[in-house]
């Protein structure tokens, strides 16, 4: 997980793990070539810093643990934290991120099958993104946006991070719905993996203008297998990461190509000099194919989802992708 997406089923919570992402922050860096181009000031990713930190508050306030500690019974089971007062936190059995439980989740917009496909309560596709299930959750979580996102911002500006940001967070919640029924989704993970993703795809559309590519290839694709395969324990949703990674790698190709140099001069050329087209025709290529590939795949998705199909029917290998069962642990029971 780019950060740390929780699922919960009963009493048990089922989290998205994307604890290394951080660290891309410090290998794009390594391969970013300089740029004449002014850097964009960012803005809006410390807004969606504050917008998730201020909805975690609210979730909290809303959950109010003491208020219901009569149904509790003595000693590990107590809320956690109780100087905090409403604030404090579900007892670590019910939630081991220190937050809230899960009914006051899924009451406030937490991602459930039932209440989007059968209640058609579609906007929990989109509310689900910014809530997280505890404290552990949200700081990973929004440190991993922190790091990814301001670099991104501060390049491309917040018009297309905004979009890329949002459109990944909605993928991944689509994904997750397909294949997960009993449990219920929360977390940005979706669209951390999306702005990760973008973060390929933009690398493989401007190739030619960056020094350091393959060390740069390299590292992306470490810390993607990495976060990827963290992503089949038990408790964790792979699902919306992949959805919110693949959305975002395609988004890439479509919002985040670079211009030739010889047109970003072309004002300090001589006049009658031939203007060289302002992508390269490789370029024109991917950002085709990718918006024809994202149409038709939110298409299709959308109509299954909301058509009641479950995704396991059309792919019976794909639950190894979110859990793959060992002796340690039985996927059939998370």
């Amino acid at each position: 997980m780019p950060g740390d997406d929780i699922e919960s089923s009963g009493g048990g919570l089922k989290r998205n793990n994307n604890s290394n992402t951080s660290s891309v922050y410090a290998s794009s860096s390594t391969y970013l070539i300089e740029d004449t181009e002014t850097l964009w000031t960012s803005w809006l990713v410390p807004m969606f810093l504050v917008a998730n930190i201020a909805v975690f508050i609210v979730v909290m306030y809303v959950n109010n643990c003491p208020e219901h500690r009569y149904t509790r019974l003595v000693g590990n089971d107590k809320c956690v934290a109780r100087f905090l007062g409403r604030f404090s936190f579900e007892p670590l059995r019910d939630n081991p991120l220190f937050g809230p439980s899960s009914s006051t989740l899924k009451k406030l917009g937490a991602l459930d099958w039932t209440k989007v496909v059968r209640n058609h309560q579609g906007w929990r596709l989109i509310t689900c993104i910014w809530l997280h299930a505890g404290v552990i959750h949200l700081i990973v979580n929004m440190l991993c946006l922190v790091f990814i996102g301001i670099r991104l911002e501060q390049q491309f500006g917040f018009v297309r991070i905004g979009v890329l940001y949002l459109l990944s967070g909605f993928g991944g919640s689509v994904l997750s719905c397909l294949f997960i029924r009993n449990d219920i989704s929360v977390g940005a993970s979706g669209a951390l993996f999306g702005l990760l993703g973008a973060m390929l795809s933009e690398l493989l559309t401007n190739w030619t203008i960056y020094t350091n590519k393959a060390a740069a290839l390299l590292t992306l694709l470490v810390i993607i297998a990495i976060n990827l395969a963290i992503g089949i324990l038990p408790r964790v949703d792979n699902f919306a990461h992949i959805g919110g990674f693949l959305t975002g790698f395609l988004l890439g190709f479509v919002l985040l190509p670079r211009p030739q140099f010889g047109w970003l001069e072309r004002r300090n050329l001589p006049a009658g000099t031939r203007l060289k087209s302002k992508y390269k025709p490789y370029q024109y290529v991917l950002w085709l194919f990718s918006l024809v590939l994202l149409v038709a795949g939110f298409t299709v998705a959308l109509v299954m989802l909301f058509r009641g199909e479950n995704g396991h029917d059309h792919c019976h290998w794909c639950h190894y992708l979110s859990c793959v069962p060992t002796s340690s642990w039985d996927c059939n029971e998370n």
